[in-house]
């Protein structure tokens, strides 16, 4: 593949390489608010399925060959990421996150390890963790030191392109009332270390321990928000806009807006759901200007509320509101009716949809801690292990 980045429109240019005659797909931006999706994943012992320490660089070499260059480290070696192209399809791009969980986990198993879609590991023990080789990660670890090592977390990423990338701070403000949604829809931590941490959602929790993460403030456009890149910048307190770990932020990488705050979802269909919905949700908030813009300090107030019952409770809680307590599944009724027409025009309304059932069904959390409170009387060692298979072969299913 060929990147180019314009610094006169910011926009990124991406070129697939293909034989002659046929035809490339190329990557620049347009009102079809294309999207793509990064997926972390756990690697584990295809026996005992406990996180190793440490994992050999043939395995990434072999998956980055096949791939196309679409499967990586992340920051620690019991972790494999993956990164889809840019779609404008939502069917193209769920083929393509199914089609990378199969070479990570072909890969994998090339050296009897198998891949975890989960927010947190059931059986990881942090103090085992060692960070990945690569420059910038040595970097972070220096930084971070002990909260880097604990950094034993799985996340889902969803990158959003604008027709204008200059809006994406506009739009990542008044995108924080949502962002306890994306959280309670895609709970599936609710395992640390071996033991039930009661939150249904326990990987931000620990993720929050880093700097720079949660909410980002009310930045009330590009001046507010370039500012404070520069101030932290200058103060050498970080490097570039990318040490901004924030539920969403602007990518410096890609003229996107990129969402942050999901765990990885354990079911395919949970995580192009989500995907879906943040695209389209992203939409309506560019087209209809007017929306959360008077968002003021009570509401950023609520919305941190909100991201706390979100972790705790998942999909069975509640929201907080200036009106009143408001059921998960009745907001997620409230955005889909918002977004109805949006879904529709980016052709991806089936999609957005089965949130529904997210909402009514539960989350990969309520369905590990059923498997667990099921086994809990063969040793909580065993339920634990079962726990972990189940999100194993689950990560597979098409």
């Amino acid at each position: 593949m060929e990147f180019r980045f314009d610094p006169n429109d910011r926009r990124l240019h991406i070129r697939t390489l293909v034989p002659a005659g046929q035809e490339a797909d190329a990557f620049a931006p347009d009102d079809s608010f294309q999207f793509g999706i990064e997926e972390e994943y756990f690697l584990s012992e295809t026996t005992t399925l406990l996180a190793p320490s440490e994992t050999p660089d043939a395995l990434f070499h072999v998956a980055d060959l096949t791939t196309t260059g679409r499967v990586g480290r992340e920051f620690l070696q019991a972790q494999i990421e993956v990164a889809t192209e840019p779609h404008r399809s939502v069917d193209k791009a769920r083929l393509e996150l199914m089609r990378l969980r199969q070479s990570a986990a072909a890969a994998a198993a090339d050296h009897k390890l198998a891949i975890l879609a989960c927010g947190t590991h059931p059986l990881a023990c942090w103090r085992e963790a060692i960070q990945s080789p690569k420059e910038r990660y040595t970097q972070v670890m220096d930084l971070l030191q002990m909260i880097g090592q604990r950094n034993m977390l799985c996340g889902m990423h969803v990158h959003v392109e604008f027709p204008d990338p200059s809006r994406r701070v506009d739009v990542m403000t008044r995108m924080l009332p949502y962002l306890p949604l994306f959280i309670a829809l895609s709970t599936s931590s609710p395992f640390w270390q071996g033991r039930a941490t009661g939150l249904k959602g326990y990987r931000l929790a620990a993720y929050d321990e880093l700097p720079r993460t949660g909410l980002p403030e009310l930045f009330r456009g590009n001046g507010d928000y370039d500012e404070y890149v520069a101030a932290m910048m200058r103060s050498g307190a970080i490097k570039d806009a990318s040490h901004l770990w924030w539920a969403i932020r602007p990518s410096l990488k890609y003229p996107t807006l990129e969402l942050r705050a999901p765990d990885c979802c354990t079911r395919l269909d949970d995580a192009i759901a989500l995907a879906a919905l943040y695209r389209v949700l992203a939409r309506h908030l560019y087209v209809d200007t007017g929306h959360n813009a008077a968002l003021d300090v009570v509401d950023r107030s609520i919305a941190v509320e909100n991201k706390w019952r979100a972790q705790r409770y998942g999909v069975s809680g509640t929201f907080a509101s200036r009106s009143g307590a408001v059921a998960v599944g009745e907001m997620l009724d409230r955005v889909l009716d918002l977004v109805a027409a949006d879904a529709a025009a980016l052709g991806c309304a089936g999609e957005v949809e089965h949130c529904r059932r997210i909402a009514a069904e539960g989350t990969s959390a309520e369905a590990q801690l059923q498997i667990f409170t099921e086994n809990e009387h063969e040793g909580a060692d065993i339920a634990l292990h079962k726990v972990a298979r189940w999100i194993r072969d689950t990560t597979l299913v098409a």
